[in-house]
């Protein structure tokens, strides 16, 4: 790290990629604890995004959210490798553990 950037993008993208996994690892839960089969948990983003708005108590919130954290975490961090500042990436892994936990 230099001048609260990060330098080595490949352990960041590292990080976010496996954050991502973690968010839906806690929605395959969450989705499993509404009465979903292992079978029918989705597979896609789009999939996730409408099992969220069927299974969710949450007005929109928890959608929203979740595709937030898409953008975030999977293409801008993972995919992208766009978000080397410290504050930025820290504020984002702030957000999915957030996430998971109003998941629990």
């Amino acid at each position: 790290m230099k001048d609260n950037r990060y330098t080595d993008i490949k352990y960041v993208k590292s990080a976010f990629g496996i954050a991502y996994l973690g968010v839906l690892k806690a929605v395959d839960d969450y989705l499993l604890q509404r009465g979903l089969s292992e079978s029918d948990l989705p597979n896609k983003i789009e999939e996730y995004q409408k099992a969220l708005k069927k299974h969710s108590v949450h007005n929109g919130k928890l959608l929203a959210h979740f595709t937030d954290l898409y953008h975030e975490l999977h293409i801008a961090g993972y995919y992208r490798g766009d978000l080397r500042s410290a504050d930025t990436v820290k504020g984002a892994f702030k957000a999915a553990k957030d996430f998971i936990n109003k998941l629990s």
